[in-house]
């Protein structure tokens, strides 16, 4: 009988010895790990936040079409750019001059919908028509609108319509900036919640590492069983399968972010080290802060929020088309009159219409004006889709701030349980241990004891992100308003 219990102790030896050696090997893959994980970049929140809103490509192009609705304003002035032209021509034919002409003109039109005009004209020939008056001949003359185009015409719809486009792409790059930096913010925040779990589980590695040990030594004292090593290997090799699932994790997290790290050439980094945030969940000026936020937000206007002023630059678009439809609802009178002066002449202006003059009188009236109410009535359907169009956005709007209020006060609510639940655990974990050393307890009840408050201190890190989510949105909606 003693001789069996001898080859029994014996066996136990060479297994916990083998035990001993996995054990062995396991920590020195995970330093090895670890090791390379030591080159690591330092990088803090507010970095990461001035590189993304400056260097990031979407960000530059979002003020890239800023300048492009700039340049489309220049160009719409361009319809008001006075206009220089010349002309020379000769005709001829077996010997006769038909005529030599020479002219040079000027137009310059105007906002108000008139055009002024001159011109100087030199003329002769064999051949040219009795309407047609030789020698040197100056004109200066202007062209009036009477009813349609009067007040308001083509060229001024398209520049006002430029100027409203402006402001529309201002407002859209403002949402569009804002959701950029709101997803990146709330990947750095991954990021650190990747890093605090994976800390937790390395304190966890370690602490059974130390457990082992310690079980290991009062074994071969004598004062525990064999069974209680394979039991603290057991909740090790837990631990570490966890650890290295933790370390996947705060990989993944870290490729997320490099995605919104890039340089100022718009050349994305080439990081090959991890990144190890500089901020942690739990050290936070949202915590104090985001009462106040509620209160800004709510004392902020919705009209001047950037989704309406978007919906308020394309009812102006709107309204400039409906005012240009109109003009098509009157008849065209185009009033025109030129003063004419032969080179070497006395100039003599006055009476306008009596002596060395020149006009006209242009009418055109559509019969049924059928294309015209048409194009007119589809102006105010739009005019009409727009405002609903806004009616709703406010709604929309108004009711994600109350989620985001909503959200970001009952996460703070369950932080503060979840903080107090996470102190009881603790405890409870301490006196299992007290009670485990006076022998009133079992490893596998500490086991479960330190399970379970890994698990809720996971929980209270989870909360917290899904706080700062809130906090983020409250945030960044804030921003969207304009001041």
């Amino acid at each position: 009988m003693v001789s069996l219990l001898i080859i029994t102790q014996l066996k136990l030896q060479k297994v916990m010895k083998r035990l001993s050696s996995l054990v062995l090997l396991l920590m020195l893959a995970g330093l090895v790990q670890f090791a390379r994980a030591q080159d690591t970049l330092k990088l803090s929140h507010q970095e990461f936040i001035a590189v993304v809103k400056k260097y990031h490509p979407l960000a530059f192009r979002y003020r890239l079409q800023n300048q492009i609705a700039k340049a489309e304003v220049q160009g719409a002035r361009g319809n008001f750019d006075p206009v220089l032209a010349a002309k020379n021509g000769l005709k001829t034919i077996n010997g006769t001059e038909y005529y030599k002409e020479s002219t040079v003109e000027l137009d310059i039109p105007t906002w108000y919908g008139i055009s002024f005009n001159g011109s100087y004209n030199y003329l002769e020939g064999q051949k040219l028509n009795n309407s047609q008056t030789p020698g040197g001949l100056y004109q200066f003359g202007i062209t009036l609108p009477l009813a349609k185009n009067l007040l308001y015409d083509k060229r001024r719809a398209l520049l006002e319509q430029a100027r409203f486009a402006t402001q529309l792409t201002e407002a859209e790059q403002i949402l569009l900036t804002n959701d950029l930096m709101l997803e990146a913010e709330n990947t750095y925040w991954e990021l650190v919640k990747a890093h605090e779990v994976l800390n937790l589980q390395n304190k966890a590695v370690k602490i059974n590492e130390d457990r082992l040990s310690l079980i290991k030594k009062t074994y071969q004292y004598g004062e525990k069983a064999a069974i209680d090593t394979t039991e603290a290997l057991s909740q090790l090799q837990s631990f570490q399968v966890k650890q290295k699932d933790a370390y996947l994790e705060f990989v993944k997290a870290n490729q997320q972010l490099v995605l919104f790290l890039w340089q100022e050439n718009q050349q994305p980094y080439d990081i090959s080290q991890l990144i190890i945030p500089k901020e942690s969940l739990t050290d936070n000026a949202a915590y104090q802060n985001y009462l106040s936020l509620i209160k800004e937000i709510d004392d902020l206007s919705l009209s001047n929020h950037a989704s309406i002023l978007m919906y308020s630059s394309k009812l102006n678009i709107l309204e400039s088309e409906r005012r240009l439809k109109f003009q098509s609802l009157l008849p065209k009178i185009d009033l025109t009159y030129n003063f004419l002066n032969k080179e070497n002449y006395a100039s003599n202006f006055l009476p306008l219409f009596q002596n060395n003059y020149q006009y006209g009188l242009k009418l055109e009236i559509p019969i049924f004006l059928r294309q015209a109410r048409a194009d007119y009535r589809i102006a105010k359907f739009k005019i009409r889709q727009n405002q609903l169009d806004t009616d709703y956005k406010k709604q929309e709007i108004n009711t994600k701030i109350n989620s985001y209020k909503y959200l970001v006060v009952n996460y703070n609510q369950q932080i503060s349980l979840a903080f107090q639940n996470t102190s009881n655990y603790q405890r409870l974990l301490q006196a299992e241990q007290t009670k485990y050393n006076n022998g009133e307890s079992s490893l596998f009840l500490i086991n479960a004891r330190e399970t379970k408050l890994i698990e809720v201190q996971e929980k209270l890190l989870e909360l917290r992100l899904k706080f700062l989510r809130g906090y983020n949105q409250l945030k960044w909606t804030k921003e969207n308003f304009r001041m």
